[in-house]
């Protein structure tokens, strides 16, 4: 006998299967039935694209057997099957990281937390919600030898070395002695309608059922073996959508994404002309765990005339839609297309610029709640989309939604627009760490007393980034307000005036502050504020922020300008104050606290404390 110890993180996982997660048990049958048509799938185009394995008389199904006398469940499929290493690879470990993620995003509330079983890639282990015992027997497509691997999720389990007529798995479950009503024809038929119709494989149902021959005290009763097919077997994306309701596509959504949740939307498309293909997309409530991980898991399956082709490729999607589920069915590509074919198939590349454009309009039509919770959930990536896809910029800025200087909540930049001046044509926006200190930045406050609407973006590692390279839209141009002058209601003439008369504290910020600022300066952007800093639209330096942000790397420190606030009873009395010290200490203040005031920390806190404690202590 092989012993093996579970991966720790299984461990965990299978503690917490048999402890905690009382709720929704059913779904188990599921998810051994989803890894049953996925190992069918696999082997269903092994046998069409490889002469080794070609079989006209093998035809997929999955079985389901219940035994009363000895309390089992079984789920078998005669897919690709499994050898050693693979059982080892993929029951006894999980290499995605996601097992971690799993038990991190447990909420404590059973139904939620059965519900992210599938979404993790850990629906295996859901058995154990309702076994004692588990046997896996397996044999691998093409390999002469079979395995058994048996556990009772306590931590151990055996590989061992059986003997197997058929290639493909058979899941022998003990249920608990609780867990019986599973062994019910009709309660296992109920799950089976309910989460796995559209199975595309005959899923058949074996059980005992009792039967009364002759009648009086000549009636016999004798236990009768009986099958029956339990879902449609028919692929749902091939029904005319003309035949198929809402709920029908609801529960499709639900096995394809092992979860509980509705689709926020979903988009059903047969094409028919150069290249005819049929799609099935749809975008969940929430999003998946994985989204920005590196080693995410796709969403899409890729099929040839119904035929399983992949459901781990990249290419099927651009990578900021990772998030869409759903199917491709092509009746153009070849069966045996490889990956770098695909990555340069002519006809993908049509089929995927087509879906693209279906995708984006049909979530640009959401409205409401649903508009929200799409923008709560997926507008980070729909920035990334601005920054990569040039041919769908336009429909991407449409659908992409900022905080806002006047509105609660998030507005669309048609929406800004409307609110906008449309003879200025200029939208205006500042980017920070804290939607909070965006809020109350000095720079807002001119804007805010002329009623100019200003975008809150306090996504900062991304919209440094991705706001520079829109540069425009609709014709109305992107103006970062840290660069350009705030609007005013004072001459020409009257702003010179006053540039004349504190021209001699300005030259004094200046020397004492040295190459900690750029220049020092009046300004009309401050109403409450005495002071704040702002970049130097003309500094090559500034304008490369992007680009270093783009590379992963902290731009250089770039002087800020200071602007202090004439009108402000500190800078009237700093511009008459004859005491050289204190003014040092003030001009550093006044650099330091406009500096906080845009999340930006003092060089030297403690020299940042000392002076106020002095300039205090003056005071008092």
């Amino acid at each position: 006998m092989a012993k093996h110890q579970f991966q720790t993180e299984i461990g965990q996982l299978l503690k917490l299967m048999t402890h905690s997660l009382y709720s929704n048990k059913e779904i188990f049958i599921r998810e051994l039935i989803s890894n049953a048509s996925d190992a069918i799938d696999k082997f269903n185009h092994l046998r069409l694209t490889d002469e080794k394995y070609k079989n006209d008389d093998w035809i997929g199904k999955i079985n389901i057997k219940l035994d009363d006398n000895d309390g089992s469940l079984t789920i078998s499929d005669n897919g690709i099957g499994m050898n050693e290493a693979d059982l080892m690879d993929h029951l006894g470990t999980i290499a995605k990281s996601g097992t971690k993620a799993f038990i991190e995003n447990l909420t404590g509330d059973a139904k939620k937390d059965s519900n992210l079983i599938g979404q993790f890639g850990v629906g295996f282990y859901s058995v154990f919600m309702v076994a004692d015992k588990v046997d896996v027997i397996t044999k691998k497509a093409g390999e002469e030898q079979a395995y058994k691997f048996t556990t009772d999720g306590t931590g151990e389990y055996e590989v061992n070395p059986v003997t197997k007529e058929e290639q493909g798995t058979i899941v022998y479950i003990t249920l608990k002695a609780d867990e019986k009503e599973f062994l019910s024809k009709w309660r296992t038929q109920e799950v089976v309608k309910k989460y796995s119709n559209h199975i595309a494989y005959p899923i058949m149902v074996h059980f005992t059922e009792e039967e009364t021959e002759g009648e009086g005290d000549d009636a016999v009763t004798k236990s009768v073996n009986k099958s029956e097919q339990i879902n449609e077997a028919t692929a749902l994306w091939t029904l005319p959508k003309s035949e198929l309701k809402k709920e029908d596509y609801v529960e499709f959504y639900k096995s394809l994404s092992h979860g509980d949740d509705d689709p926020l939307l979903y988009l059903h498309n047969k094409v028919e002309g150069a290249n005819e293909f049929t799609t099935l997309f749809y975008v969940p409530k929430r999003a998946p765990f994985d989204l920005y991980r590196s080693d995410y898991q796709s969403g899409m399956k890729l099929y040839v005339k119904r035929v399983f082709i992949t459901d781990d490729n990249r290419e099927l999607l651009p990578p900021y839609l990772r998030f869409v589920k759903g199917i491709i069915d092509s009746e153009d590509l070849p069966l045996n297309v490889s990956r770098e074919i695909l990555q340069e198939n002519r006809i993908l590349a049509n089929i995927k610029q087509s879906s693209v454009k279906k995708i984006l309009q049909a979530i640009k039509k959401l409205e409401g709640d649903e508009a929200t919770t799409f923008a709560k959930e997926y507008n980070r990536v729909i920035k990334e989309g601005i920054f990569q896809d040039h041919t769908n910029k336009e429909l991407l800025l449409e659908i992409v939604k900022y905080k806002s200087s006047q509105k609660e909540g998030l507005v669309g930049l048609d929406e800004y627009i409307e609110r906008g001046d449309s003879d200025k044509k200029e939208i205006y926006y500042i980017i920070g760490e804290k939607e909070v200190a965006l809020r109350n930045s000095p720079l807002l406050e001119a804007y805010n007393q002329a009623g100019i609407e200003v975008l809150i973006m306090d996504d900062k590692d991304f919209d440094t980034i991705v706001t520079p390279s829109i540069s425009t839209f609709k014709e109305w141009s992107f103006k970062d307000i840290t660069t350009i002058d705030a609007p005013d209601t004072k001459s020409p003439e009257e702003k010179e005036e006053r540039a004349k008369e504190f021209k001699e504290l300005t030259d004094r910020l200046k020397e004492v502050l040295g190459e900690e600022i750029k220049e020092a300066r009046t300004t009309n952007r401050l109403t409450s504020s005495p002071s704040c800093v702002v970049k130097d639209a003309n500094d090559p330096m500034a304008g490369m922020a992007a680009m270093f942000a783009q590379m992963g790397q902290e731009l250089p420190e770039v002087p800020m300008i200071l602007e202090i606030n004439p009108e402000h009873e500190m800078i009237k009395k700093l511009n008459t104050l004859e005491d050289k010290d204190t003014f040092e200490d003030m001009a550093h203040i006044l650099l330091d606290n406009a500096k906080l005031s845009e999340g930006i920390e003092p060089k030297d806190k403690i020299a940042f404390a000392s002076r106020i404690a002095r300039v205090a202590t003056k005071a008092l």
